[in-house]
């Protein structure tokens, strides 16, 4: 199966889901599905049969309430029944609001307070280095969640430690729960504040998988430095009245809504 059609696959599993649980985060996390798609389907080195390979790469989902994203590709990729994904939020369920290392398979990390995953990310980077262990380590944040200090904290350390073995992809939709990220607190020049941080960075259109597939690729063979993907996204991309939509951050659809977007999603990934 393309890529392109996986992608189109998982933005479908994100809209049955949310529409299932009647809640969740249907608009960050259609934003990033081509990022998610192209690591698990074609990037990362993963075994869905055997998910603690010591060999495996790790991906942090920073931003965890995009967990739909998380969840679709996990199931696409065969480490659970993708039936599961209908028990999204339900009690008892395996599949949280936020991800959980210890209820589904796949999960590397726990994530949902922003801010926190870049640091946990560099944990695993710098583990590896201490270990002389060959995985690589990547890591998904929103950009609104970049607003947090700790962030910022973590890039300084990345840097300082020469985490190439990491690299961060930001969710550059331009828009948080609030509404702009520009008007909540001025969050300019992203690319730019990452160099000064001391970072190799790219800025790419974050819908184009084979612009996301060549850019980790020369993240990939930096050496010295952690390097960051700036990717230029839609919120809500590919239901148009969820498309550029603050409003769909965290919100599900209804009945009529979610047979709409299904009809959409469905027509476009023919």
């Amino acid at each position: 199966m393309q890529l392109t059609e996986r992608a189109w696959r998982i933005r479908e599993k994100i809209i049955q889901m949310v529409g299932a649980a009647g809640s969740g985060h249907p608009g960050g996390s259609l934003s990033a599905t081509e990022i998610v798609t192209a690591l698990y389907f074609h990037i990362m080195k993963h075994d869905p049969k055997n998910p603690e390979w010591p060999e495996r790469d790790r991906f942090v989902l920073c931003k965890g309430h995009a967990a739909p994203v998380l969840y679709a590709a996990l199931a696409e990729a065969g480490y659970f029944d993708p039936a599961e994904l209908n028990t999204l939020r339900k009690f008892g369920s395996i599949l949280q609001g936020h991800p959980d290392r210890k209820r589904t398979p796949g999960v590397e990390v726990s994530t949902g307070s922003l801010g926190q995953g870049l640091s946990i990310a560099n944990g695993l980077a710098l583990a590896a280095k201490l270990n002389g262990e060959k995985h690589r380590i990547f890591a998904l944040l929103g950009d609104g969640e970049i607003q947090e200090g700790q962030v910022w904290e973590a890039a300084m350390t990345a840097a300082h430690r020469g985490l190439d073995n990491l690299v961060a992809y930001i969710d550059n939709n331009n828009l948080q729960i609030d509404g702009d990220v520009r008007e909540v607190k001025g969050l300019t020049n992203i690319p730019a504040r990452w160099e000064a941080f001391g970072w190799h960075v790219q800025e790419i259109d974050g819908h184009d998988l084979a612009a996301i597939i060549a850019a980790t690729e020369k993240a990939l063979a930096v050496t010295g430095q952690p390097s960051v993907i700036v990717c230029r996204t839609i919120k809500g991309k590919g239901v148009d009245f969820m498309e550029g939509q603050a409003d769909w951050h965290g919100k599900a659809p209804n009945a009529e809504q979610l047979a709409e977007a299904l009809r959409q999603l469905q027509r476009r990934g023919k």
